[in-house]
């Protein structure tokens, strides 16, 4: 079995997935251990960055060149915040109900925290953050054979099995990005709650989304509150949406801003969320979490990560459908299966 590492060597950026930290009394100690987290799989030479200029666009989340000095990079979310959200707007005007999203569930409660989320595509499917299947115990159980429980709108439920993206943790090509993206089946099919579709256009600059999660949150001034364990929402505008989503924190003091009225960030904790895009009345998933973007000058991060301009990259599903669809279609054997799973 391939384990997901911590970090991927890319050019020009570095991702820091959704992820939080077993403990949350020590911020100082989860800080430090965000950046033992960090390790490099390998070097580019300068000389590979003059290929690529035609195609930065599209890489921007593949690839880190560690040679230049200042550098961007997409780091692995840790421990710190979930969603973070404007200093104007009122903490509790960002709680959000999970009844009116019952398909969109966490993956693993440390005493009140919430680790890594996912969402229901299908009545036996769920799709969330090939990271989010390290970070949390859903591995390690189905490895051992035993199939793995979550709770899905107020439902015990057993995942036994999980589909990881033949992309991840490393593309085919030094070209291309990988893929962090993964399909959890679940025992039995469920009646209810409705899943959320998958969103299949390819329109998806400029359209505003909603992101979800529960955890630390955090406004975009640089603030950090305690981790209650809440569930809260926050909205963006899809800035980019080459080969992965992107979206930037706009600050509303800005002369120029355009930032909504709920406009925020997911972050450390809320890995493998959705981002929401609401068309005819009802909700579609557009992406799924995957990290921040954050500059670097000799290894060390220029800003603290869930601040105004801070930019998140989702995976765009518009891109994976056909995987996502081979995979319901029973196509592929699973990448790992509790022993009593049925592979298709």
């Amino acid at each position: 079995m391939r384990r997901t590492p911590r970090n991927r060597l890319v050019i020009n950026q570095q991702i820091d997935k959704c992820c939080c930290s077993h403990h949350q009394e020590d911020d100082n100690r989860q800080d430090a251990q965000q950046g033992k987290d960090t390790k490099w799989l390998a070097f580019l030479g300068v000389q590979a960055g003059l290929f690529v200029f035609p195609v930065l666009r599209m890489l921007m989340t593949a690839f880190h060149l560690k040679l230049l000095p200042i550098v961007i990079v997409l780091l692995l979310m840790g421990s710190a915040n979930a969603i973070v959200m404007r200093h104007d707007t009122g903490n509790d005007r960002h709680l959000a109900s999970e009844g009116e999203y019952p398909a969109v569930f966490y993956l693993e409660q440390r005493r009140q925290r919430k680790v890594c989320v996912a969402t229901l595509i299908d009545p036996r499917w769920a799709v969330t953050a090939a990271h989010c299947l390290d970070d949390t115990p859903l591995l390690d159980t189905l490895e051992a054979g035993r199939p793995y429980g979550v709770e899905i709108a107020g439902q015990a439920v057993w995942v036994d099995a999980a589909w990881i993206h033949p992309h991840y943790p490393e593309a085919p090509h030094d070209f291309l990005p990988d893929v962090d993206l993964a399909l959890l089946a679940l025992e039995h099919p469920l009646a209810s709650p409705q899943p959320v579709p998958l969103y299949r256009e390819t329109d998806e600059i400029g359209r505003q989304v909603t992101f979800l999660g529960w955890g630390f949150h955090a406004v975009g001034t640089g603030g950090r509150y305690r981790d209650d364990g809440r569930f809260r929402f926050a909205q963006n505008t899809v800035a980019d949406a080459a080969w992965r989503l992107h979206f930037r924190f706009d600050d509303p003091r800005a002369s120029d801003s355009e930032a909504l009225e709920y406009e925020g960030l997911p972050g450390q904790g809320d890995s493998g969320g959705p981002a929401l895009l609401r068309q005819h009345g009802q909700y579609h998933i557009v992406g799924v979490a995957v990290g921040e973007l954050t500059r670097l000058e000799n290894g060390k991060p220029l800003q603290r990560q869930g601040v105004y301009g801070a930019e998140v990259v989702y995976e765009r599903l518009s891109r994976h459908q056909r995987w996502l669809d081979a995979v319901m279609a029973g196509t592929f054997p699973p990448t790992v299966a509790a022993s009593a799973a049925d592979d298709g």
